[in-house]
């Protein structure tokens, strides 16, 4: 697990417009929005821990 933040985000991008373009068998659809969910919860997980460094880096100011 060594993708960026901004590598998660672009392969998520790349997943949205595959579903929006409808031309993947249900089976398919199903496993690339598995995928497209797991993007979602390691982006959220990256935000998150920034989110405390840089609350941390606010205190100690």
């Amino acid at each position: 697990m060594t993708d960026t933040f901004e590598e998660k985000l672009e392969e998520l991008r790349k997943i949205v417009r595959r579903l929006e373009d409808g031309d993947a068998s249900l089976e398919e659809s199903i496993a690339i929005y598995e995928r497209g969910a797991l993007l979602v919860k390691q982006c959220e997980d990256i935000l998150g821990t920034a989110e405390m460094r840089l609350t941390e880096l606010g205190r100690d100011r």
